[in-house]
């Protein structure tokens, strides 16, 4: 007999698996964390030892009964496991329990519709929450399987179940033709951004490791930033300057976590892509963080997943106020160029050398300088002002254009050659970045 499920309830009893194949363990204390970041009520934290999972339950009868008084007990009304479950797993232990069963990706669905606020956020989560019901529809339709009987019913038709997967693939249709043009939408204005020769550089890292506050600490933004996982959720860009360097676009992005399903990778694909095409991720590393080793491989893996393991990258520690005897530094490599940036976004200690090595790492093709050109070079004068790329413009005693330039050093190679000159031979004053 199928029970009514119902319709709410905060009180849940976590499950975590131990002793499983150290590549699918999850952490408890992020399991934790998650729980609370959704809202949920924990009145228990079960840790189960289980080293071959069964097919029916995940877990053995033996627990299961276990589970099923402690449900009762406590008056539980949701039960959260600490690991995938198949459809028909939910649909038994939910049997079993007479109460709500919600696996961690079901969990991480529930935060992440909690946080979208813009259209955009909210069509991919929904998008990502679709995908996932599409497998789980008929643990909510067992009772409607058959299709309709009775005088003038009879015949072939739709099922209940059949109906509800028809809506739901017309729906995510829909939802992936108006991404799409969100995606459109993006590619042009990074399209632009790149006309207009403006380097983006996108904040990227495990999810709490303090991006939003890094963020906000440079832009003087008031994104929303909280000790929770998954605060932000909606992509953020903010025009920044940098001295020596110029304008820059800095994007704050949704934070990766353990095994991050992949469904969500998909329906954010438009969301990620920002981070796929920039000329600069900032890799923010919770630097207080026991198992961050861990959390930085599991970024790198995302990464791989969207196109970007092979961009540039500079690591941000967070958080080294939280750490004794240790001052905000840059870190460099064998050949001088930065490689690690310690600092504290929460009391913006070392902020300025942040700004520094990435000055410095995009900075490196920089041509920054004054340019002489006769008068004839009109038309030369007019490409580098259509490029954005004239800082101020004089005249010497001479009557030559003076032209302080900002560029980079293969654009103004092109520009000069196609008049059959050499860089050297316009330069008046310069300096290399």
């Amino acid at each position: 007999m199928f029970f009514e499920r119902p319709g709410g309830g905060e009180r849940a009893i976590l499950v975590h698996l131990e002793g499983q194949d150290p590549e699918a363990r999850e952490d408890p204390q992020e399991f934790l964390e998650l729980a609370r970041s959704a809202g949920a009520d924990t009145v228990a934290f079960v840790s189960v030892s289980r080293h071959q999972p069964t097919a029916k339950y995940l877990i053995g009868s033996g627990k299961v009964d276990e589970l099923h008084d402690l449900v009762k007990a406590e008056k539980a009304e949701l039960v959260i496991f600490n690991h995938t479950l198949t459809p028909s797993q939910e649909r038994n232990l939910e049997r079993a329990f007479e109460c709500r069963v919600l696996d961690r990706t079901g969990l991480i669905l529930d935060i992440f519709a909690q946080r979208a606020r813009t259209h955009e956020g909210k069509l991919q989560v929904e998008l990502a929450q679709l995908n996932h019901m599409s497998t789980r529809l008929v643990r909510g339709w067992t009772h409607l399987e058959r299709q309709k009987g009775g005088i003038g019913l009879r015949g072939p038709g739709e099922t209940q179940l059949e109906t509800d997967r028809r809506l739901l693939r017309i729906r995510i249709r829909q939802i992936k033709q108006r991404l799409e043009k969100v995606r459109s939408q993006r590619e042009q204005a990074r399209r632009g951004r790149k006309r207009a020769d403006i380097p983006a550089v996108s904040l990227v890292g495990y999810t709490n490791a303090g991006k939003s506050t890094l963020f906000n600490a440079l832009t003087t933004s008031e994104v929303y930033a909280a000790d929770q996982l998954f605060a932000t959720l909606d992509p953020t860009l903010r025009r920044l300057e940098l001295d020596d360097l110029g304008p820059i676009v800095l994007a704050d992005t949704v934070g990766f976590i353990r095994h991050l399903p992949h469904k969500l990778v998909e329906a954010f694909r438009a969301t990620l892509e920002e981070s796929a095409s920039a000329d600069l991720l900032l890799h923010v590393i919770d630097a207080h963080e026991p198992e961050r080793m861990a959390q930085i491989e599991q970024v790198l893996a995302v990464l791989g997943e969207i196109g970007a393991e092979g961009l540039p990258m500079l690591e941000v520690y967070n958080k080294v106020d939280l750490l004794e005897s240790v001052e905000p530094h840059i870190q460099r490599n064998g050949d001088g160029k930065p490689e690690r940036v310690w600092l504290s976004a929460r009391d913006g200690s070392g902020l300025e050398l942040l700004e520094q090595a990435v000055a410095e790492l995009l900075g490196e093709d920089l041509f920054v300088g004054t340019l002489r050109l006769p008068q004839r070079f009109g038309r030369l004068r007019a490409q580098f002002f259509a490029l954005g790329a004239v800082q101020t413009e004089d005249h010497n005693e001479a009557g030559e254009i003076l032209l302080a330039v900002r560029l980079p050093r293969v654009e103004l190679n092109r520009l000069v050659s196609r008049e059959g000159w050499q860089p050297s031979e316009f330069l008046e004053q310069h300096t290399l970045q």
